[in-house]
């Protein structure tokens, strides 16, 4: 009896290893798309479900717990039953818990406007990093490594670049496929910038911030809301250095959309008046159109 309850015990904790990364939401949004059967979508939300929830990404031991929460929200533009095409958009978004709280804080939040592939009724998406043939699977492991990579940064110093070179790997060898979103120079916020801006040396310090924002910053905020503070006010100059290091990167923009609400929930009205007056300034000269909202800042 005894063995037995060991072996259980052993199985269980099986389980807590082998958890998966990713506990992806998806959804399909086909309200552009008229007169056609809703079979393929179903099976395709299905699909993308079981590809990014069923999948160990990495060799990285999650707990059931600590699975990360995100959200693939399709938008389907156009669709071909001729020759099962799909054109559409895809918002991809990840959250993190803030320690000491029930505050999840958004890690990443981006709209990718070039999302096209093709996929039938009944295929069964899989996923071989040594042999990258399929232009949806290919989207979907891209964005799953970034998930996982940026995660990893945000609970210890660049934690994240192992997982994130991963991307990078899937970037290279997608651009053979010849879809949109993955080659050099066609846009400054499409797959290639993003991954290869974010492993470039001169935004090391963008990846130091991770850590600092979260870790040193919102995770102390249960246990000492003005050093927290202080924290993220401090992390915020190396946003600026990382803008002034690269200042053709659009990876600092994209960071203060992300935050924009959340940083304005911090400071305004809070902290100290040299605190709110230098994140004011870096927030506005990186990214003057959310302006509108930096001014509560000084408020």
């Amino acid at each position: 009896m005894k063995n037995i309850v060991v072996l259980f015990m052993v199985w269980c904790c099986g389980l807590a290893v082998e958890a998966q990364e990713l506990n992806a939401k998806v959804l399909i949004n086909r309200s552009q798309v008229s007169n056609t059967k809703s079979g393929v979508f179903e099976a395709l939300e299905k699909a993308i479900t079981q590809f990014l929830n069923e999948r160990a990404w990495t060799n990285i031991q999650f707990r059931e717990q600590e699975r990360i929460q995100c959200s693939f929200n399709i938008n389907i533009s156009a669709y071909s039953e001729t020759d099962n095409s799909f054109k559409a958009t895809l918002l991809v978004a990840s959250t993190r818990p803030v320690y000491g709280s029930s505050y999840n804080t958004t890690v990443w939040n981006m709209n990718d406007k070039d999302f096209e592939f093709n996929f039938q009724e009944f295929d069964q998406l899989e996923w071989r990093p040594e042999q990258v043939d399929n232009n949806l699977t290919a989207m979907l492991a891209y964005w799953a490594y970034i998930i996982i990579g940026m995660d990893l940064d945000s609970m210890s110093p660049m934690g994240g670049t192992d997982v994130l070179r991963l991307a990078q790997d899937v970037c290279n060898n997608a651009d053979m496929l010849g879809g949109k979103g993955w080659k050099a120079f066609d846009d400054t916020r499409n797959r290639y910038a993003i991954i290869n801006d974010y492993l470039d040396g001169s935004m090391e310090k963008l990846r130091q911030l991770q850590y600092q924002y979260y870790r040193t910053g919102l995770d102390q905020m249960a246990e000492n809301t003005e050093t927290a503070r202080t924290a993220i006010a401090e992390a915020m100059t190396l946003l600026k250095e990382a803008h002034e290091d690269k200042s053709l990167s659009m990876l600092p923009q994209i960071f203060t959309d992300i935050k924009r609400d959340e940083l304005v929930s911090i400071f305004s009205g809070k902290g100290s008046s040299e605190e709110r007056e230098q994140v004011y300034d870096i927030l506005s000269r990186i990214n003057p159109s959310q302006n509108t909202h930096w001014e509560k800042l000084k408020q």
